[in-house]
């Protein structure tokens, strides 16, 4: 009887983080330095997924409280500080993957396509791999859960 209940535990544990999925907050790493950058909340609304840029980490001498100056002035980012911005937007899912949606990357003002997914496998159940794209130039970024 105990290791049957113990066994129902473990798996309502697994099914509810497997629903859960990309929703959360997630630490992006920067790929050169293994710093954490920042931490964006995914959230749904809708039936899409959305991202929020919660918290950056400046390194020495970086502005402290940054604000979009690159997007592109019809982009009601504009002059946003990123704390606080949506840099992902319009997510649908699609079976295992959430895509459709685009990224904004606030330093540099560009916004790409996007496509998301957890990452598959023993111990990677807390990767999201964050993937944006412009035409056949693409970048993947691994997110951690905070």
């Amino acid at each position: 009887m105990r290791s049957f209940v113990l066994f129902s535990s473990l798996m309502l544990t697994c099914t509810l983080f497997a629903q859960n999925g990309i929703f959360g907050r997630w630490v992006t790493i920067d790929e050169n330095t293994g710093k954490k950058r920042s931490i964006i909340e995914i959230t749904e609304r809708g039936g899409k997924a959305f991202g929020r840029l919660l918290k950056i980490f400046p390194d020495v001498g970086e502005d402290p409280d940054p604000i979009c100056k690159e997007c592109d002035e019809d982009d009601d980012r504009f002059n946003q500080k990123f704390v606080g911005m949506e840099i992902m937007r319009d997510m649908v899912r699609n079976g295992t993957e959430w895509g459709d949606g685009t990224i904004l990357d606030p330093e540099k003002g560009s916004v790409y396509d996007c496509k998301i997914w957890v990452e598959p496998g023993a111990g990677n159940e807390g990767k999201l791999k964050v993937r944006g794209y412009l035409m056949f130039f693409f970048r993947t970024q691994t997110w951690v859960r905070d």
